[in-house]
């Protein structure tokens, strides 16, 4: 494969997911607790027995969504591609690997890393139910991306409510050796990164050489939207997704702050479409408060000294962050579509960079859209 661009952020959503995927690989004692799929009389949706909603059967975006034309320009883009369109008629573009290829190659990008459905298992509501859910994801995505693993390198949806859970599944999925990187259920709830109980997970990821991923998922929703008027609404909404990637700062802090890369020196982190442009201020002023009043913490070195050594972010449009790659460092950043959210860039990926990387030299977006993906998760 002569690779030019791969995307180091995409997406497996549980709507565009076979119907009967979690009913009919379920454990008996666990059938009655998995997603399933009801016929409405608007349409088909995915929910569960005890009332978790996970959106339209290939519906738009995690939360499958259906799709109106003119509400989000990105969508627009997509749907003038029949991504929908096809949808609605049961074609099952994003989980029928030869037709995903198909769709790749239309955006002029030759692999892509799968991000899975940990958002949707959190929905249920039911921790040993979204173990389960997991467990039958993870080897459905392990059949998608076994004969297309030029194509495709899948990361694992790994739970973050039993860190005993989580090892067991870890071990699973580096036993067959299909997947490429583990993602853990990045939660508002979950204990600090820097709590001692997390130590077996970064020991294990890293004796099993999976990268581990955390996904953005927004600030806390602090507004009560039943409260607001519309105009209102609209705003708040505006603020919690506009804030969307900073909150993992708090991530990239906890680790780094927690001396988990001190500990753990061969393993490797990525924070999924966390943009960049805010990370060298984050870096910057971690290294001058370690400096000024916490040289008492476990770290042989600047928090920034970690990030370069060990440490990714993939974002997918930030001409800002382009601009301060010195601080950044080229081998720490990884651009992605995020196909097929309706915030992604997909299928005017190549526009986008080649906008973007108008002022760059080519070696450095070479690093940056193709090969620091490429060494991480093995596609050469």
């Amino acid at each position: 494969m002569d690779y030019q661009v791969i995307s180091a952020d995409c997406h497996i959503d549980l709507p565009w997911l076979p119907e009967d995927l979690f009913v009919s690989q379920s454990r008996s004692d666990m059938r009655e607790r998995m997603p399933f799929v009801e016929e409405k009389s608007d349409g088909k949706y995915w929910t569960s027995k005890n009332g978790a909603k996970f959106g339209l059967v290939n519906g738009m975006g995690s939360a499958g969504r259906r799709y109106v034309p003119g509400e989000i320009h990105r969508s627009d883009r997509m749907a003038e591609q029949g991504l929908y369109a096809d949808g609605d008629r049961g074609v099952r573009r994003l989980t029928v690997p030869e037709l995903r290829v198909k769709d790749q190659d239309l955006d002029g990008v030759q692999a892509e890393v799968l991000y899975g459905v940990l958002g949707a298992s959190g929905r249920l509501d039911d921790d040993d139910a979204a173990t389960e859910m997991l467990r039958i994801y993870n080897s459905w995505l392990g059949d998608f991306c076994e004969g297309y693993q030029d194509r495709f390198a899948g990361l694992a949806s790994i739970p973050s409510h039993s860190v005993v859970d989580a090892l067991q599944e870890i071990e699973r999925v580096a036993e067959r050796g299909v997947l490429k990187g583990i993602e853990v259920a990045n939660s508002h709830e979950m204990a600090p990164l820097f709590d001692p109980s997390w130590e077996p997970l970064w020991a294990l990821a890293e004796e099993a050489k999976l990268p581990v991923h955390y996904h953005t998922i927004g600030p806390r929703m602090d507004y009560n939207f039943e409260e607001l008027g519309p105009l209102q609404r609209r705003q708040a909404f505006a603020v919690h997704i506009t804030g969307f990637q900073l909150a993992m700062s708090k991530i990239l802090m906890e680790l780094l702050y927690g001396g988990v890369l001190e500990s753990h020196p061969n393993l490797k982190v990525v924070i999924g479409e966390s943009g960049i442009g805010w990370i060298p201020y984050l870096l910057d002023h971690m290294d001058l408060e370690w400096e000024d009043q916490f040289k008492d913490l476990t770290l042989t070195m600047r928090p920034s000294d970690y990030w370069r050594r060990q440490c990714y972010a993939t974002y997918q449009s930030d001409p800002i962050g382009l601009r301060l790659l010195d601080i950044l460092g080229e081998e720490n950043i990884m651009w992605g579509s995020d196909f097929p959210h309706p915030d992604g860039v997909w299928p005017d990926s190549r526009e986008f960079i080649d906008r973007e990387f108008e002022q760059i030299p080519d070696a450095t977006r070479r690093k940056i859209v193709c090969d620091n993906a490429a060494k991480l998760y093995q596609f050469v």
